[in-house]
């Protein structure tokens, strides 16, 4: 081997180390980057005339499988759904009292209006007892304020995930657009053989941060760009091929919503114009329906289903309180202090049906002003306290035993499609316990989806680590390695000058 053959085989492997250290550093650096991906340097023997002349780089790979890589992806989708139901649904349950506390003192509504039915109880033993009176207005007022709070809450949620939903479409074309413009830049250099690992791994990142917004699947054509489709088959753009500007980021295209008030009164219809939430919209098409999975799926889901499923619940129990308490002679719960029981529509707003009716549930002021108009004329005052505990609590409404009107269960809502999921045909205190049960359950389903989601998250990571993910220790472990390497080429390369040297001062000599 010449001089010439060594100085070009040490060069080269210099250049070669070179930008091998420059990508574990770059390793190093984004070891804790969310979806970043290990990159591999490679080279290439060089040979010439059947002799090795050296070493060249070449592209630098990442260190993935895509199949695992995808899979992962989704489960990030599932991960920040149920995280999102989870912590909406919790905040829930902690205003509907302990179902582990002492009978009587829970704070669930199901104790509450037990408590009621015991002041009423009371009463009957000391009708002429003005504290007796007052405690049953009292455990009313107690009852009355539990469900506004909790009427409250559903709402307050109901805005939380409208907001949510909002700043996650933002999210979203702002991934979507910055992966549209590394994919342009990837395809540019793809189309003169440059290398692109740099670029890809910031699209992996892109799609890491998307994968938690919405459920998505994509796909790689041989030119390096990238499709992006809804889990129903949806291609979201990335690109606006109308902009004059290329392909730039946004945060506003391609989908577009807006932010809006949220009441008990809000709804989204994909097929009503009536609709009062905005919807999300591709191209001018509502695509709200097709945006499923992680944050914007599960929070569209909270804000249309979910929630006003809860309220719907609510509002067939205290509207059923009202009227049966009311159709035994006591109209204790109205809307409003000076309201009127609520009407029999189950899609109208109060006071003409029930939806929202327990939003503003309160005792009548004809009772609080006066506790003493809990009693009647009869004898002993109390004919009408007994046919409430009877039959108002009971599941007959007369002496007959006639079978109480079914609470609404069905058909529910301002648009009629929502249902309580469990029978009417229940006492007051019953229904109350189904419904805390009902929510309850609802809770806990997206708490152990969330615990579930969680692990399969976790294995598919730990399937990937040893591949994809970065091991700083053993990323600076290879980089003292390559500085070993580093310093023998450089080694040859100061001995061949040497040799050099001499050679021509012994020529000039």
């Amino acid at each position: 081997m010449g001089l010439n053959s060594a100085l070009s085989i040490a060069t080269s492997g210099l250049n070669a180390v070179q930008n091998a250290m420059a990508v574990a550093s770059n390793n190093v650096s984004n070891a804790g980057t969310s979806g970043y991906i290990k990159e591999n340097a490679n080279v290439q023997s060089t040979v010439a005339g059947n002799m090795g002349t050296g070493v060249r780089t070449a592209a630098t790979t990442l260190a993935t499988n895509e199949q695992v890589q995808k899979a992962l992806y989704a489960q990030n989708a599932d991960v920040a759904a149920y995280t999102a139901t989870s912590n909406s649904l919790s905040n829930i349950t902690a205003l509907q009292g302990s179902t582990s506390a002492t009978s009587g003192s829970s704070g669930t509504l199901s104790d509450e209006l037990g408590n009621l039915q015991s002041a009423l109880t009371s009463l009957t033993s000391t009708p002429d007892s003005a504290s007796a009176q007052s405690t049953v207005i009292s455990a009313a007022s107690t009852f009355a304020q539990s469900v506004n709070t909790l009427a409250s809450a559903y709402q307050t949620q109901r805005q939380t995930a409208q907001d949510t939903v909002v700043s996650s479409v933002s999210d979203i074309n702002t991934d979507l657009t910055t992966i549209g413009a590394l994919s342009t830049k990837i395809m540019n250099l793809k189309s003169t053989g440059q290398d692109t690992a740099a670029l890809e791994n910031q699209r992996y990142t892109a799609l890491s941060s998307l994968s938690s917004e919405l459920s998505v699947s994509w796909s790689e054509s041989a030119n390096g760009d990238l499709t992006i489709s809804t889990a129903n088959g949806v291609t979201l753009p990335t690109r606006d091929t109308s902009s004059t500007q290329g392909a730039t980021v946004s945060s506003t295209w391609p989908l577009s919503t807006s932010s809006a008030q949220i009441s008990v009164s809000s709804t989204y219809s994909a097929t009503s114009t009536d609709s009062s939430i905005p919807a999300i919209t591709l191209n001018g098409r509502d695509v709200t329906a097709d945006l499923t999975g992680g944050t914007l799926g599960a929070n569209i889901t909270l804000r249309d289903t979910t929630l006003p499923t809860m309220q719907a619940q609510l509002d067939s129990l205290t509207s059923t309180v009202a009227t049966r308490l009311s159709d035994q002679g006591m109209p204790l719960f109205t809307s409003g202090a000076d309201g009127d029981v609520p009407g029999t529509s189950q899609t109208d707003l109060t006071p003409t049906g029930s939806v929202g009716f327990s939003q503003v549930m309160s005792v009548s002021s004809a009772y609080s002003d006066d506790p003493s108009k809990l009693l009647d004329s009869s004898t002993s005052g109390t004919q009408t306290i007994q046919k409430v505990l009877s039959y108002g609590f009971g599941t007959t409404s007369d002496s007959a035993g006639t079978s109480q009107t079914a609470a609404p269960s069905t058909n529910l809502g301002l648009t009629g499609t929502l249902s309580t999921g469990y029978t009417g045909n229940q006492g007051i205190i019953s229904l109350a316990t189904s419904l805390t049960a009902k929510q309850a359950t609802t809770a806990s389903d997206a708490s152990s989806g969330l615990a579930l989601s969680q692990t399969t998250q976790t294995s598919l990571t730990s399937n990937l680590s040893g591949t994809s993910t970065v091991s700083v220790d053993t990323e600076m472990a290879n980089i003292v390695t390559l500085q070993n390497a580093y310093a023998a080429n450089a080694k040859v390369v100061s001995t061949v000058q040497t040799m050099f040297s001499a050679l021509l001062s012994a020529i000039g000599t």
